[in-house]
Protein backbone atom coordinates (compact mmCIF):
# COMPACT_ATOMS: atom_id res chain seq x y z
CA UNK A 1 0.00 0.00 0.00
CA UNK A 2 2.73 2.41 0.94
CA UNK A 3 5.05 1.52 -1.95
CA UNK A 4 2.00 2.25 -4.25
CA UNK A 5 1.66 5.69 -2.82
CA UNK A 6 5.13 6.55 -3.37
CA UNK A 7 4.40 5.13 -7.17
CA UNK A 8 1.70 7.15 -7.98
CA UNK A 9 3.68 10.59 -6.01
CA UNK A 10 6.81 9.68 -8.04
CA UNK A 11 4.28 9.58 -11.26
CA UNK A 12 2.88 12.71 -9.92
CA UNK A 13 6.36 14.68 -9.69
CA UNK A 14 7.21 13.41 -13.45
CA UNK A 15 4.27 14.39 -14.45
CA UNK A 16 3.86 17.96 -13.49
CA UNK A 17 7.68 18.14 -14.68
CA UNK A 18 6.87 16.78 -18.17
CA UNK A 19 4.37 19.69 -18.11
CA UNK A 20 6.62 22.41 -16.83
CA UNK A 21 9.34 21.61 -19.38
CA UNK A 22 6.89 21.20 -22.65
CA UNK A 23 5.18 25.21 -21.21
CA UNK A 24 8.63 26.51 -20.73
CA UNK A 25 10.27 24.92 -24.44
CA UNK A 26 7.17 26.14 -26.18
CA UNK A 27 7.27 29.60 -24.35
CA UNK A 28 11.18 29.59 -25.49
CA UNK A 29 9.98 28.27 -29.20
CA UNK A 30 7.86 30.85 -29.24
CA UNK A 31 10.23 33.98 -27.94
CA UNK A 32 13.55 32.47 -30.46
CA UNK A 33 10.89 32.79 -33.45
CA UNK A 34 10.74 28.92 -34.06
CA UNK A 35 6.86 29.03 -33.41
CA UNK A 36 4.28 31.20 -34.61
CA UNK A 37 2.45 32.70 -31.57
CA UNK A 38 -0.87 32.40 -33.15
CA UNK A 39 -0.16 28.93 -34.34
CA UNK A 40 -2.41 25.56 -32.84
CA UNK A 41 0.65 24.09 -30.52
CA UNK A 42 1.27 27.45 -28.64
CA UNK A 43 -2.25 28.77 -28.66
CA UNK A 44 -2.87 24.89 -27.05
CA UNK A 45 0.00 25.08 -24.66
CA UNK A 46 -0.85 28.90 -23.52
CA UNK A 47 -4.79 27.84 -23.15
CA UNK A 48 -3.25 25.17 -20.74
CA UNK A 49 -0.98 26.84 -18.95
CA UNK A 50 -2.12 30.27 -18.37
CA UNK A 51 -4.13 29.30 -15.12
CA UNK A 52 -0.99 28.42 -13.59
CA UNK A 53 1.21 30.94 -15.04
CA UNK A 54 -0.46 33.68 -14.45
CA UNK A 55 0.14 33.10 -10.70
CA UNK A 56 4.05 32.93 -11.45
CA UNK A 57 3.58 36.55 -13.18
CA UNK A 58 1.38 38.52 -11.32
CA UNK A 59 4.47 37.58 -8.26
CA UNK A 60 7.33 38.24 -11.04
CA UNK A 61 5.52 41.70 -12.20
CA UNK A 62 5.36 42.49 -8.40
CA UNK A 63 8.84 41.97 -7.49
CA UNK A 64 9.69 43.87 -10.80
CA UNK A 65 11.01 40.75 -12.76
CA UNK A 66 9.56 39.82 -16.16
CA UNK A 67 6.51 38.15 -16.64
CA UNK A 68 8.49 35.92 -19.67
CA UNK A 69 10.37 34.07 -17.35
CA UNK A 70 7.42 32.69 -15.47
CA UNK A 71 7.83 29.26 -17.23
CA UNK A 72 11.88 29.22 -16.14
CA UNK A 73 9.98 29.68 -12.51
CA UNK A 74 7.16 27.16 -12.82
CA UNK A 75 9.68 24.56 -13.91
CA UNK A 76 11.80 25.81 -10.85
CA UNK A 77 9.32 25.45 -8.57
CA UNK A 78 8.12 22.36 -9.81
CA UNK A 79 11.41 20.83 -9.24
CA UNK A 80 11.99 21.99 -5.71
CA UNK A 81 8.39 21.43 -5.05
CA UNK A 82 8.37 17.34 -5.96
CA UNK A 83 11.83 17.12 -4.17
CA UNK A 84 9.92 18.21 -0.85
CA UNK A 85 7.19 15.71 -1.98
CA UNK A 86 8.71 12.82 -2.25
CA UNK A 87 10.86 13.64 0.59
CA UNK A 88 8.44 13.92 2.63
CA UNK A 89 6.60 11.01 1.34
CA UNK A 90 9.65 9.01 1.89
CA UNK A 91 9.80 10.25 5.38
CA UNK A 92 5.99 9.46 6.44
CA UNK A 93 7.47 5.28 4.76
CA UNK A 94 10.32 5.66 7.37
CA UNK A 95 8.28 6.76 10.13
CA UNK A 96 5.63 3.94 9.35
CA UNK A 97 8.83 1.54 9.49
CA UNK A 98 9.70 3.31 13.13
CA UNK A 99 6.53 2.25 15.26
CA UNK A 100 7.90 -1.39 15.11
CA UNK A 101 11.27 -0.30 15.64
CA UNK A 102 12.82 -0.66 18.52
CA UNK A 103 14.91 2.22 20.97
CA UNK A 104 17.99 1.30 18.65
CA UNK A 105 16.10 2.03 15.27
CA UNK A 106 14.64 5.24 17.10
CA UNK A 107 18.28 5.95 17.91
CA UNK A 108 19.36 5.17 14.37
CA UNK A 109 16.44 7.19 12.85
CA UNK A 110 17.93 10.45 15.25
CA UNK A 111 21.10 10.48 14.48
CA UNK A 112 20.22 9.85 10.47
CA UNK A 113 17.91 12.93 10.63
CA UNK A 114 20.17 15.03 12.43
CA UNK A 115 23.04 14.97 10.28
CA UNK A 116 20.71 15.30 7.31
CA UNK A 117 19.40 18.82 8.42
CA UNK A 118 22.71 19.25 9.22
CA UNK A 119 24.00 18.51 5.69
CA UNK A 120 20.78 20.72 4.27
CA UNK A 121 21.55 23.75 6.10
CA UNK A 122 25.24 23.33 4.68
CA UNK A 123 24.24 23.04 0.75
CA UNK A 124 21.94 26.18 1.84
CA UNK A 125 24.50 28.25 3.37
CA UNK A 126 26.95 27.28 -0.34
CA UNK A 127 24.10 28.23 -2.19
CA UNK A 128 22.93 31.22 -0.84
CA UNK A 129 27.11 32.74 -0.61
CA UNK A 130 26.44 32.24 -4.61
CA UNK A 131 24.35 34.81 -4.17
CA UNK A 132 25.61 36.82 -2.11
CA UNK A 133 22.43 36.36 0.88
CA UNK A 134 23.98 37.67 4.12
CA UNK A 135 24.27 35.43 7.05
CA UNK A 136 22.38 38.20 9.17
CA UNK A 137 19.11 37.74 7.62
CA UNK A 138 16.48 36.63 9.74
CA UNK A 139 16.08 32.96 7.59
CA UNK A 140 19.78 32.56 7.40
CA UNK A 141 20.38 32.80 10.80
CA UNK A 142 19.58 29.46 11.81
CA UNK A 143 21.66 27.70 8.99
CA UNK A 144 24.65 29.06 10.26
CA UNK A 145 24.02 28.22 13.09
CA UNK A 146 23.68 24.59 12.26
CA UNK A 147 26.33 24.80 10.57
CA UNK A 148 29.25 27.27 12.14
CA UNK A 149 30.18 25.00 14.21
CA UNK A 150 31.71 22.82 11.74
CA UNK A 151 32.73 25.02 9.06
CA UNK A 152 34.66 28.02 11.37
CA UNK A 153 36.90 25.41 12.75
CA UNK A 154 38.07 24.00 9.32
CA UNK A 155 38.30 27.80 7.63
CA UNK A 156 40.43 28.39 10.27
CA UNK A 157 42.65 25.11 9.29
CA UNK A 158 42.27 25.46 5.77
CA UNK A 159 44.42 27.72 3.33
CA UNK A 160 42.37 29.86 1.42
CA UNK A 161 42.13 29.38 -2.51
CA UNK A 162 41.40 32.19 -4.51
CA UNK A 163 37.92 32.93 -4.05
CA UNK A 164 37.07 29.45 -3.54
CA UNK A 165 36.13 28.19 -0.26
CA UNK A 166 37.04 24.03 0.42
CA UNK A 167 35.46 24.05 4.13
CA UNK A 168 31.88 23.61 3.37
CA UNK A 169 33.22 20.55 1.05
CA UNK A 170 35.49 19.39 3.69
CA UNK A 171 32.74 19.69 6.54
CA UNK A 172 30.37 17.51 4.24
CA UNK A 173 33.30 15.07 4.25
CA UNK A 174 33.06 14.57 7.60
CA UNK A 175 29.75 14.65 8.57
CA UNK A 176 29.32 11.82 6.00
CA UNK A 177 31.79 9.80 7.54
CA UNK A 178 30.55 10.85 11.18
CA UNK A 179 27.27 9.49 10.66
CA UNK A 180 28.58 6.75 9.23
CA UNK A 181 30.62 5.88 12.08
CA UNK A 182 27.83 6.79 14.51
CA UNK A 183 25.18 4.60 12.45
CA UNK A 184 27.48 1.92 12.73
CA UNK A 185 27.89 1.91 16.11
CA UNK A 186 23.69 1.96 16.49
Amino acid sequence: MIFAALVAVRVIVVAALLYAVVIATTSWAVRARHLNPFGPWPRLVRRASDPVLRVFERRLVQGGGSPQDAPLWLVGAVVVGGLILLSLVRWLVGIESLVSAGPRGWARAFVSVAFSLVMAALVVRVIASWFGISRYRSWMRPVFALTDWIVEPIRRILPSVGMIDFSPMVAWLLLVVLRGFLLGLL
